[in-house]
């Protein structure tokens, strides 16, 4: 049964589904407000737990968010209290920090009818975002934060646009709740590694848009066997497989990480650092307690050919956090039965790693990216 939000309208009792990619609870405290209501005044109704379904306009809804947007950065971007002891600690500070800001700002929410139209004045059409984000409209209505509602029409932009990838001669278009290739440094790595001797197979482990697949069939892999467990990443990597001209080439399996057989070719690129996702689109980014890289490292040598290549491509940016130490990954790697053939290193270009004023700035300053070749010892 899906989760519900109850709320109290003109007299009535109300209730809708309630929306929320991130998995936080319906509010108990809903109010209804519009246009009238003042961004100070919404602000502290926010802070003190309520949440509010807008009746008003819906670009002056899209104002108050961004009035509401700049009270929380204000809010939450000044440093408060003692300076952490550790970078550890930096980590879990900023992370609770983000998720506080997050559910505040999550508490000014928006109707959505059973044909995914949103019933305020002025509103845009929203229903192929929806579509897309959701499946397909099942005739309830519904209640979701306006902040989700606006990333489900920013994703749906993403995909209609494409992310330009030279390696792949083409575009990207990530769904939602996929991770998009936005950091080239890892794609680069990818296509400029040497390959393998005859290697016309190859395993893309945890695909997710099917990125690292395409360079690796641009580079002339005959098939690479493209697996991942999320239904919104296997119909991403196909169809990107598709608008690329590359579904001959990649064939896009629900597998537990590793597909049947072996190849001379096993590429993996797990998320980075051992903290636990918030949303589904943050399993990308935060792997708990390494299972996924621990799972790859344990079973690579399985799926290895004789004489075969597994990369990992990997930041090192958990090590500057001290979440998880090089000895660790060289003993998973060990144990698994592995040796390290070598390693090739970048250092990242995205904004933050230059960015001071960034609370983790220290530990992005240090990251680096690595493409670790690895075989059976």
């Amino acid at each position: 049964m899906n989760p519900q939000i109850e709320w109290t309208e003109a007299g009535e009792r109300r209730v809708a589904r309630w929306r929320s990619e991130a998995g936080l609870a319906a509010p108990a405290a809903v109010d209804i407000a519009d246009d009238r209501i003042s961004a100070d005044a919404a602000w502290r109704l926010m802070e003190a737990g309520t949440a509010l379904l807008w009746r008003g306009d819906w670009v002056n809804a899209r104002h108050l968010m961004q009035a509401l947007t700049r009270r929380a950065d204000r809010r939450f971007g000044a440093a408060r209290g003692k300076p952490p002891a550790t970078p550890a600690e930096a980590f879990a500070r900023h992370r609770e920090t983000q998720g506080r800001r997050a559910a505040l700002l999550a508490r000014l929410l928006v109707p959505v009818d059973g044909d995914y139209r949103v019933p305020l004045r002025r509103a845009q059409d929203v229903a192929a975002a929806c579509r897309e984000a959701w499946g397909e409209p099942g005739g309830e209505d519904s209640v979701v934060a306006l902040r989700e509602l606006l990333a489900v029409v920013s994703a749906h932009e993403w995909r209609r646009k494409g992310v330009p990838v030279p390696a792949v001669q083409g575009r990207i278009h990530p769904h939602y709740g996929v991770f998009s290739p936005v950091r080239g440094e890892y794609v680069d790595l990818v296509a400029n590694a040497p390959l393998p001797a005859g290697c016309g197979l190859a395993f893309d482990i945890g695909t997710g848009s099917g990125i690292l697949a395409a360079v690796l069939a641009r580079r002339g892999v005959a098939r690479v066997v493209a697996t991942d467990q999320d239904p919104r990443a296997l119909a991403c990597a196909a169809e990107n497989a598709g608008k690329l001209g590359l579904t001959a080439n990649i064939d896009v399996i629900r597998a537990d990480l590793f597909p049947d057989g072996r190849a001379p070719l096993v590429v993996c690129n797990p998320p980075w650092l051992p903290a636990q996702p918030s949303s589904p689109v943050e399993y990308a980014v935060y792997d708990p307690e390494s299972r996924m890289l621990r799972g790859f490292l344990s079973g690579l040598a399985a799926h290895l050919a004789p004489g075969g290549e597994g990369w990992l491509i990997i930041s090192d940016i958990a090590e500057h956090l001290g979440l998880r130490s090089r000895d660790e990954l060289l003993g998973w790697i060990a144990a698994a039965g592995l040796r390290v053939l070598g390693r090739i290193d970048t250092r990242p270009q995205h904004p933050k790693s230059r960015d001071a004023a960034d609370p983790l700035h220290a530990a992005r300053a240090a990251e680096v990216t690595s493409l670790w070749r690895l075989g059976a010892a």
